[in-house]
C-alpha cells in the first residue's frame, strides 16, 4: 500500500495545504462548502516527515466520523457527508484519491483558540506545572507527577499557530480577550463536556483521554465542533491498564516516529529525514489499534 501525500483533484480550487490535510472549495447544494482531505502525511516536532503511514489519512477520517457521531447530542458538527457518492459531480473522477479519508464540510468562521481539555498531567501541562504548579495560570495541587490524573478536567486554551510554530497555551482572561467573555464561556463548557463523554467512552473501551484539543466555528446556527475529533493526531489516548505516574505512558499514537527521530539525533530543522519501513509499519499499527479499540470496528485499507 502506497502512502498518499498530496491529493489533485484537477480544477477544484485548493485553499492550501496542512500538516496532514488539504483543503478545497466546493460549491455544494447552493452553499459554499469545504472539502477536507486526510493526507497520509505525518509530522513531528512541528516538521512534515518525508515518508507517510499509509492509510492514516483514513484512520484518521474514520475516527473522527464516529466521534462526530457520538457526541451529536452534545453539540453539532461541520459533517455534511464522507459519502464520496454524495459529492459533486466534478470529485467523481478522483474517487480513489477520496474515498474514506475525505469530508465534505460547512464552512464556518473559526474561533482563534485551539480549545484543550486536559483530564491527566501531561506534555506542555507537565511542563508548566514543574516552573510554576499551575496548567494555563490554573493553580494545580502540589506533589503531581507526570501523567498524574487531575483532581478535575480542565480547560486550557492555546494559540492557534499560523506559520507551523508551535501552538502557545494561553489563560482564559487571554481567551476572553480573544473571543469574548461569552464565546469563551460557552467553548470552555462544550470542550469540558465533550472531553468527559470521550473520557468515558475510552474508558469503557481500556482507554485513558489525557488530553485533546478541538476547534470550534460559528454559521449561521451558532457554534459548530470541526476540524478532526479526538484522534490520535489531536489527543493522547493511553493503555489504561500500564498507566503508571511517573514518566511517559504507553501510547495510541506517533510516538514510535518521536523515538526514532530522537535517536537519530536530528536538529529538528527542514529538510525533515525520511522513516525506515520498521518505524512506519509499527506506526501504522498503533493508528489501526487506537480505531479498533475506540470504535470496537476493523478497518481494511
Amino acid at each position: 500500500m502506497t502512502a498518499l501525500l498530496t491529493t489533485n483533484l484537477g480544477a477544484t480550487t485548493l485553499l492550501g495545504r496542512g500538516k496532514v490535510r488539504d483543503l478545497y472549495a466546493v460549491p455544494y447544494a447552493g452553499q459554499d462548502a469545504l472539502l477536507l482531505v486526510a493526507t497520509d502525511r505525518i509530522s513531528a516536532f512541528d516538521h512534515v516527515l518525508g515518508t507517510g503511514i499509509p492509510g492514516k489519512g483514513k484512520i484518521l477520517t474514520q475516527i473522527s466520523l464516529f466521534w462526530f457521531d457520538l457526541l451529536s447530542h452534545l453539540v453539532p458538527n461541520h459533517l455534511i457527508t464522507a459519502d464520496v457518492a454524495q459529492f459533486p459531480a466534478a470529485l467523481q473522477p478522483y474517487a480513489n484519491q477520496l474515498e474514506g479519508r475525505s469530508m465534505l464540510v460547512k464552512r464556518a468562521a473559526m474561533f482563534p483558540v485551539e480549545c484543550v481539555a486536559r483530564g491527566y498531567l501531561a506534555g506542555s501541562g507537565w511542563k508548566e506545572y514543574q516552573t510554576s504548579g499551575t496548567v494555563c495560570g490554573i493553580p494545580l495541587p502540589a506533589g503531581l507527577l507526570d501523567g498524574s490524573r487531575l483532581p478535575e478536567p480542565v480547560f486550557t486554551p492555546a494559540t492557534k499557530s499560523q506559520d507551523g510554530a508551535h501552538d502557545e497555551n494561553i489563560s482564559f482572561a487571554d481567551t476572553e480577550a480573544l473571543v469574548g467573555a461569552a464565546d469563551a464561556s460557552q467553548l470552555r463548557r462544550l470542550t469540558l463536556a465533550i472531553y468527559r463523554k470521550a473520557a468515558e467512552h475510552a474508558e469503557s473501551r481500556g482507554l485513558i483521554l489525557a488530553d485533546t484539543k478541538f476547534e470550534f466555528g460559528r454559521t449561521a446556527e451558532g457554534i459548530i465542533l470541526a476540524d478532526e475529533v479526538l484522534t490520535p493526531d489531536s489527543s493522547r489516548f493511553w493503555e489504561g491498564a500500564a498507566w503508571k505516574p511517573g514518566g511517559a505512558q504507553p501510547s495510541f499514537d506517533k510516538q514510535f516516529v518521536r523515538d526514532y527521530l530522537e535517536a537519530i539525533r536530528w536538529n529538528k530543522q527542514a529538510p525533515a529525514p525520511a522513516l525506515p519501513d520498521e518505524v512506519v509499519a509499527q506506526t501504522q499499527t498503533k493508528y489501526l489499534e487506537a480505531f479498533r479499540r475506540l470504535t470496537g470496528r476493523d478497518l481494511n485499507l
